[in-house]
């Protein structure tokens, strides 16, 4: 016999969506058994501008080795820091 479902309740802002899931088992409210994998292939990542200050020689050393690769400068520094911290 299938599980019955709790019904969803409205919320007033995200702030109480996000507060009521936190206290709350999604398995109550959906039937996981029946859920699908989704892709989402053209959203784009949150990102943030920083101001980094570099002496002159190292930013030309960078832009060099991504001229090397065929990439934008900033972009390498991403992949960079995206390799050392991961």
């Amino acid at each position: 016999m299938a599980k019955k479902l709790k019904q969803i309740p409205k919320f007033e802002s995200e702030a109480a969506e996000r507060a009521f899931w936190e206290s709350h088992d999604t398995a109550d409210y959906f039937d996981l058994s029946k859920a699908v994998p989704v892709r989402f292939p053209n959203l784009k990542p949150s990102t943030q501008a920083i101001s980094l200050r570099l002496p002159v020689s190292l930013l030309e050393q960078i832009k060099i080795a991504a001229n090397k690769r065929d990439v934008p400068y900033q972009s390498l520094i991403k992949m960079w820091l995206a390799e050392k911290v991961g």
